[in-house]
């Protein structure tokens, strides 16, 4: 780690004194950066920060250090069950705005990935881009077909610059760990391995596309909903190429009444269409925020930018449809059951607090009637409930966490009346039917069976190789036990000891022989000459002083 930051000094001052100009020195001090405990002038101190004040400063910070804090502000405003409401909000107005770079260097890029220059490409490409963003940025072009094309260019080394941030972070993240007892609980250092693999993605332009037409093959047979098309052959990992989608922000309330657009239905197909995503097809759109939804004539609705995307196997659209259902009917058993099967338990869980929890969770919301019902906070609440018993569920859950309190968001501002709760019922129905339908049971029994049958298959041939290798004399048993070689050492101490307790005895036997034979033959006993009884006597003596001051020293006498 130390050459880490040896290797990344720089950046690390430059992380370094942006927390201590906005008045987190404590933070930076606790994480051994700095030396110096003491905020910077005309800062306040990390006591007196509001959560609420924190939240703007830490915003600040994220916003001056560039793309990967950026990001990663923009994802943590998600985790609710992580981090404050009041800082949350803050960070939710992360702007991914920065300046643009230069045409040439927009050309240079292009040209230098696809391999002709940007005349053999393209009829006409605008010099003047329609967005930037701290990634890349986006230009107009017409194709010499005629088709008009948004080109997205990734940011020149930017690769390097965001693999530099994301060492930083892990090494930050492990230090929070061993010095803050929230950031350990948390797994803070997993959070940001998640994060880092969700900005590595982001920054292959591949993966983007072809998320983009997995999710257009969901609405092949649906044209209200509209995805734009890529064009592969001027596309790269740094260079993306689709349709340019003209319509109307969907947050630009004013401009949709003045062209006559049905709020009502947009807001009703723009919540059936993530639904269908998330319950029906499990991927789906990771961050629908208004910039990235189009609304063209027709009242159709066109979802752009699929960097982010979340995932759920069947299992968990399962448990998620029970927590809703179960929600809904304010059943804390059910609630609990749903949590318990989706989710590991750790040591530190305890069952009974975790159930009085639920249950006032439940109580919190049973008040509240169901059309005004906010299914992306109530999930939300629930995960931070599921993190603090330390209880391990997908993490793909906090995505939809984010995803559904976007869209609860997108959909309020177009018709406050309609309740994704709602219409998120029948959804989960319908998926909790599809599960236990006479067909998939069935069909899950046999896959099973299946499973089992080609494990017991293998048991004969397990056994049979068992049995030969112990034939052969082969098998080896290793145990394991704590403090096993001071065991051995003691064991064989108290061995030599005990042996040479034997031999003293038999020795003294012997000399007490060899005295009592003298006595009664009324002679000395020589052995060639030599005064064996004097001698012996003199040996044992001094191995029963020996032996009687090794008992003494050892304290066990």
């Amino acid at each position: 780690m130390l050459g880490k930051r040896l290797k990344h000094a720089q950046r690390y001052q430059e992380i370094s004194n942006a927390f201590l100009r906005n008045g987190f020195s404590h933070l930076v001090y606790r994480l051994g950066i700095t030396k110096h405990n003491l905020p910077s002038k005309n800062q306040e101190s990390d006591a007196q920060l509001s959560k609420k004040y924190a939240g703007i400063k830490l915003r600040e910070v994220l916003q001056s250090l560039g793309p990967t804090f950026i990001k990663l502000g923009q994802i943590a405003s998600t985790r609710r069950d992580l981090i404050p409401i009041e800082i949350a909000e803050e960070l939710e107005k992360l702007q991914d705005q920065v300046s643009s770079f230069s045409f040439q260097q927009a050309r240079e890029m292009i040209e230098l990935e696809l391999g002709e220059t940007i005349t053999q490409l393209f009829h006409s490409f605008s010099e003047i881009p329609l967005a930037s963003a701290s990634i890349g940025q986006v230009h107009e072009a017409v194709l010499h077909t005629g088709e008009k094309v948004a080109v997205k260019i990734q940011r020149p080394d930017i690769k390097p610059i965001v693999e530099t941030d994301l060492e930083i972070l892990d090494d930050l993240a492990r230090l929070m760990e061993q010095k803050i007892a929230w950031a350990k609980t948390y797994q803070v250092r997993k959070i940001i391995e998640e994060f880092a693999n969700s900005l590595r993605a982001e920054l292959d332009y591949q993966i983007e596309g072809r998320n983009n037409e997995r999710i257009a093959h969901q609405f092949t047979h649906k044209a209200e909903i509209s995805i734009p098309t890529i064009y592969w052959h001027l596309s790269t990992k740094k260079i993306l190429t689709m349709d340019l989608v003209e319509g109307i922000k969907v947050n630009n309330l004013k401009k949709l009444d003045e062209k006559g657009y049905n709020r009502k239905l947009i807001a009703e197909r723009i919540t059936e269409s993530m639904l269908h995503q998330i319950l029906i097809e499990g991927f789906f759109h990771g961050d629908p925020h208004p910039g990235n939804i189009y609304i063209l004539p027709g009242n159709h609705i066109a979802f752009l930018d699929f960097g982010m995307v979340g995932r759920l196997s069947d299992e968990t659209k399962y448990h998620f449809a029970s927590l809703v259902i179960n929600l809904q009917r304010k059943n804390t058993k059910g609630l609990l059951k749903a949590i318990s099967a989706m989710g590991i338990h750790s040591e530190e869980t305890d069952l009974t607090s975790l159930y009085n929890e639920i249950d006032e969770f439940v109580m919190k919301y049973s008040d509240v009637p169901l059309s005004k019902l906010s299914i992306g906070t109530a999930l939300n609440d629930l995960l931070t409930i599921i993190h603090l018993h330390h209880i391990q569920i997908p993490s793909d859950l906090t995505v939809l966490g984010k995803t559904l309190l976007i869209i609860e968001g997108v959909v309020k501002d177009l018709d406050p009346d309609l309740s994704i709760m709602d219409t998120v019922k029948p959804f989960g129905e319908k998926l909790i039917r599809h599960r236990f339908e006479p067909k998939k049971v069935i069909q899950g029994t046999l896959n099973e069976l299946v499973e089992n049958l080609q494990l017991l298959s293998k048991v004969p041939k397990s056994l049979k190789d068992l049995t030969a290798t112990v034939q052969k004399g082969k098998l080896h048993f290793e145990v394991s036990v704590p403090e096993f070689k001071q065991f051995l050492l003691r064991l064989d101490k108290i061995s030599n000891r005990l042996a040479f307790s034997i031999i003293l005895l038999s020795f003294s036997i012997l000399m007490v022989g060899l005295i009592i034979g003298g006595a009664i033959a009324g002679q000395r006993n020589l052995i060639w000459e030599f005064p064996a009884i004097e001698i012996g006597s003199i040996v044992a003596t001094l191995m029963f002083l020996f032996i009687l001051y090794a008992i003494l020293k050892s304290g066990r006498m």
